[in-house]
């Protein structure tokens, strides 16, 4: 069968990748909850949903299942009431926190947040959001009751002011523009487009956004740079528990992408860029205990490590905050850097590959694939060479179950026959689990 034939799921699976419906992706997830369930319960259930903040990395060789951890921990913090956001490197400059600012504000819906915002303040006013008729605003269903006087008038901006001004974690023009769109929501007082326009690009820190226009509706802003958006990412998480969430949870992916292969022709990250984006995230780390409700997940190959002239080590002020002090015999679930190639040698019991095997085949087969479950044999001779295979073991299991084991026996490849193992099992040149 040909890719294109496929459902976006398994065609992703073909290729080595995490499917990209979280119901799916919830049904292969085999061993990778050792380490995402403990998440959910020592942070989003515990610390995080106290107030607490913290950064996580995840590493891991290529096909480990970083990705594919991500997604399932972001699928977990959604089902607890948290907003997630999920961006990669390759796609946003993590050297310019401003842009991961504006990504994850982008991922959250402000707008449904302040949705949210003006229904709490309906219901404080002693009225139900059913009340009010499809396309009507609050402030037209006062009216055609006859109640919308100036006493009722001034009570609604002043419980819209209260709302979000007297929030001291809310920066006071973060707050203005939140309750000036939550104000027009309401039907009072109203913007017109081009005031809604303005007020929506300096939120998210558009360039071009002229401070005069800003000031005219009311507010005393500055431009949103790389050096206050963490101070607007706090103001964010605010509105966002304001409206009724848990908090924030960010997944950022392919942190490797700070590298680049002598022999690529893509730079995206020169070398002042790649010290930028460590300067970033090394001041996120220094501030993460003035955020609160708020988590972020760094994923990378396991090259960023290993890289000694340009990964993390060759930025000193941050690998110094990173580096677990102490790498024990058995797997650490509160280490700060997740390493997932160690947590499948010493926690993949073959029983756990042979599982990983069995859900991905009988998936595989419902979308007419050719697939065939590893025995527990297979998984047993798996699990001796993980330590000296040149592929992860998340990976030899998907391309074994894709090729019909008909590479039992040969699980000794070189580096060379592990790539075309890989290239075989990977249609039209697949690329492989980040």
């Amino acid at each position: 069968m040909t890719t294109h034939m496929m459902s976006a799921d398994a065609d992703a699976l073909a290729n080595g990748l995490p499917p990209p419906d979280s119901e799916t992706l919830e049904r292969l997830s085999v061993g990778i909850d050792y380490i995402t369930d403990f998440w959910v319960d020592e942070y989003l259930d515990k610390y995080i949903s106290l107030g607490g903040s913290k950064i996580k990395f995840i590493t891991g060789g290529a096909g480990s299942g970083k990705t594919h951890c991500l997604r399932l921990f972001l699928a977990d913090a959604e089902q607890r009431g948290y907003k997630t956001a999920l961006i990669s490197a390759d796609e946003v400059w993590i050297s310019d926190f401003k842009e991961i600012y504006a990504a994850v504000l982008a991922a959250v819906d402000l707008p449904g947040c302040l949705e949210r915002c003006a229904m709490w303040i309906v219901g404080e006013m002693g009225y139900g959001a059913g009340d009010i008729p499809e396309g009507s605003t609050f402030a037209d269903y006062l009216s055609s009751l006859g109640r919308f006087d100036p006493l009722t008038r001034r009570e609604l901006r002043e419980r819209i002011v209260e709302y979000f001004l007297k929030n001291p974690r809310i920066d006071n023009n973060f707050a203005l523009a939140c309750s000036i769109i939550t104000g027009d929501m309401l039907g009072y007082p109203t913007l017109d487009a081009s005031g809604r326009e303005i007020l929506s690009d300096w939120l998210a820190g558009v360039k071009g956004v002229r401070m005069a226009a800003v000031r005219k509706l009311g507010l005393s802003p500055v431009k949103i740079t790389k050096y206050n958006a963490r101070h607007m990412l706090r103001s964010l998480v605010e509105i966002v528990r304001s409206a009724g969430y848990a908090g924030l949870v960010v997944g950022a992916d392919k942190l490797d992408e700070l590298l680049c292969a002598p022999e690529s022709a893509r730079l995206r990250y020169t070398k002042l860029r790649r010290e930028d984006a460590y300067e970033s995230i090394r001041e996120l780390i220094d501030d993460i205990d003035t955020q609160s409700h708020t988590m972020f997940i760094f994923a990378f190959d396991r090259a960023l490590i290993d890289d000694e002239s340009a990964g993390l080590k060759s930025y000193q002020a941050l690998w110094m905050r990173i580096q677990n002090e102490i790498d024990g015999a058995l797997f650490n679930r509160f280490a700060d850097i997740v390493d997932l190639d160690g947590l499948a040698r010493q926690m993949y019991a073959p029983g756990t590959l042979v599982e990983m095997s069995r859900r991905l085949a009988a998936f595989m087969r419902e979308q007419g694939v050719p697939a065939e479950d590893i025995d527990l044999s297979l998984a047993e001779e798996l699990r001796e060479q993980s330590s000296v295979s040149p592929l992860s073991l998340p990976r030899r299991v998907n391309r074994l179950t894709l090729l019909n084991n008909s590479f039992v026996g040969t699980l000794d490849e070189t580096a060379d026959e592990a790539e075309a193992i890989s290239n075989e099992a990977a249609p039209n040149g697949g690329t492989p689990d980040e």
